[in-house]
């Protein structure tokens, strides 16, 4: 067998996937076998690489060249010039957005040199369907360590001192917690990882449980070890097929290397793992909403306590953490707890994987220590905004979190200054709004969610939010009138204080932070009728200025015959027919059409 001089490394998780990888995959595969190379280069199907809006990727090793937006048609000229030649292609490699220079290797890129990417590491580096390169990646030395060498007692002892806080949206101390499980009697204990990822625009579970499954398991038979437990359930989103094809081969192959199943390592210690697949309701990310559904009820809240250390899983002590916390895990017992705890800040310690979306240059997933600033998340890592616009909020913590203004950007980013600034860690979406962005529409489209996806269990949350809802809806349509700013004030805070679970509890947080940071829109909305931004249509209008040639490509798109005007002469758009749409605006080649 001739020595492998190169390897090619492409991402196929769902995002690049969804850009065409696996035909790139396969074309990379016949060109190589074509010029004679199979022997000589290997290609390793990776997990996603987190730099989601530039995919397909495609790096190339021992140089470390990082390819974006690959297209089959691109894999010949690859093969030729940098594989058999060893020339750069020039075109295909990243274009910093605020600099337009091209960066050829991925440790130069911007977005890439904030980051501390530790829960994150193995994506994209390894082939997740195979346990052989986990291992090389000095995967389940953790387990090991902790089997062989640790009691149960020692290893929750060493959660306690790493700091670390569930990164599913609570932050409880995860020591904390294994600890109060640990400690409930019983014969019988569960282990639950909640892969019930349902924030809009949030997508780090599903790449993690994609790109590196066998780091979940280890850190969830770890956590089973220390606590007691013989049984665990992962419970992932059925919307997500390509992480739970991988989760099914990982288990497979970690039963098969005796790293799951009976005596692990030899020892009285057993644990065996379980695929549950959720149907994609928001409030089974609760955890006893979650475990309600596991047992084949209905996913519904239930009030706590008892909490489930103590009675959870059929009635049985039950610890539940969320993906990103069990990826930690692995890494924490090959370092050590006090090596971890040096990340971070004094109350946040470790780093944090955060979704980035919205009007930002650079989207995809980024890891960066606790107690970075906002301010460097968005514009070292995330490139700024779109368009060379401004900035005017992101949003933080999901559809339950809150918005943050640009005053509020050199805020650090743990648990929390952001609880103080009116927003929370949550499980990491991160929403960057620019200033075309109406604040009173935004608290409505998240209220929308929360409210369309309550379970209808509690009145505060069942009624509350659909009555503030209905209030959001009247403010962005025209109808808003005094005396509804002081309204929705009380009916959140009385949400917060009476609904049943965390879903209800902070389903106003994007009312009440916009109405904190952005008061005047909501002012502008209701007494002016207006609104800043220009995006609420019951306010907007369009008009046809002095700039119109009278070329008549604004009618031909106008689906209500809204336009009128002879050939060569102005066009006038009457506004009783006129239903805002915008379609002529868009067309014009003149831009004689403005909105206001």
């Amino acid at each position: 067998m001739a020595l492998v001089r190169a390897h090619i490394l492409i991402c196929t998780g769902t995002g690049c996937t969804a850009s065409g990888a696996k035909d790139v995959l396969a074309k990379f595969e016949q060109e190589l076998k074509a010029k004679k190379l199979w022997d000589e280069v290997s290609v390793v199907e990776t997990g996603c690489h987190g730099f989601c809006e530039a995919g397909p990727l495609v790096i190339i090793y021992p140089e470390g060249t990082f390819y974006t937006r690959v297209k089959v048609e691109d894999v010949a000229e690859i093969v030729d010039e940098h594989i058999l030649k060893g020339r750069v292609v020039s075109r295909l490699l990243f274009k910093e957005p605020m600099t337009s220079q091209k960066v050829p290797n991925y440790s130069d890129i911007a977005f890439y040199k904030k980051q501390h990417r530790l829960v994150l590491g193995n994506c994209g580096h390894i082939n997740p369907d195979s346990i052989e390169e986990y291992i090389g990646a000095e995967g389940y030395e953790g387990l090991a360590k902790a089997v062989l060498t640790m009691t149960p007692e020692q290893v929750v002892e060493e959660m306690k001192k790493t700091g670390l806080r569930g990164r599913g949206g609570g932050g409880f101390p995860t020591g904390m917690k294994w600890m109060f499980c640990a400690k409930s009697p019983g014969p019988k204990k569960y282990v639950i990882c909640n892969a019930d990822e349902g924030d809009p625009g949030a997508f780090m579970d599903r790449s993690l449980l994609e790109g590196d499954p066998h780091a979940i398991l280890e850190g969830m038979a770890i956590c089973a070890y220390a606590i007691g437990a013989d049984e665990g359930y992962i419970y992932c989103r059925a919307e997500y097929p390509l992480a739970i094809k991988r989760l099914k081969q990982a288990i497979t192959q970690a039963e098969e290397a005796g790293l799951l199943g009976k005596n692990i390592f030899g020892k009285d210690f057993s644990f065996t793992l379980h695929i549950k697949e959720g149907a994609g309701a928001f409030v089974c990310g609760e955890e006893t909403a979650l475990m309600a559904s596991i047992e084949g009820g209905r996913g519904m809240p239930r009030p706590r306590p008892p909490f489930p250390a103590v009675k959870g899983l059929w009635d049985k002590p039950t610890n539940i953490n969320n993906v990103e916390t069990f990826a930690n895990v692995p890494y924490i017992f090959r370092v050590g707890a006090e090596e971890y705890a040096k990340l971070g800040t004094e109350k946040s310690k470790g780093t944090k994987v955060f979704a980035l979306t919205g009007k930002i240059n650079n989207t995809g997933l980024a890891e960066v220590p606790m107690g970075i600033s906002m301010r460097e998340i968005i514009f070292d890592i995330g490139g700024g905004i779109m368009d060379g616009k401004k900035f005017k909020a992101v949003q933080i913590g999901g559809p339950s979190g809150g918005c943050i203004p640009e005053q509020l950007l050199d805020t650090p980013v743990d648990y929390d200054s952001l609880i103080a600034a009116g927003a929370m860690m949550g499980s990491g979406g991160l929403v960057v709004m620019d200033e075309g962005t109406c604040m009173v529409d935004v608290a409505k489209f998240f209220l929308n969610f929360t409210q369309s996806e309550s379970c209808g269990k509690c009145t505060p949350c069942r009624e509350g939010t659909k009555r503030m809802l209905e209030m959001l809806i009247d403010i962005t349509e025209g109808r808003g009138k005094e005396g509804d700013i002081e309204k929705l004030e009380r009916l959140a805070k009385s949400i917060k204080a009476g609904a049943l679970c965390a879903l209800g509890q902070t389903a106003p947080n994007p009312v009440l932070s916009t109405l904190r940071y952005f008061r005047d829109e909501y002012e502008a909305h209701i007494y002016e009728k207006r609104c800043p931004a220009n995006v609420c249509t019951a306010f907007i209008g369009y008009k046809i200025t002095d700039k119109c040639v009278g070329c008549g490509l604004c009618k031909t798109v106008c689906p209500v015959d809204a336009i009128s005007g002879e050939p060569k002469g102005k066009h006038t758009i009457d506004p009783e027919k006129c239903i805002k749409c915008g379609a002529c605006m868009v067309k014009c080649p003149f831009k004689a059409i403005i909105r206001g």
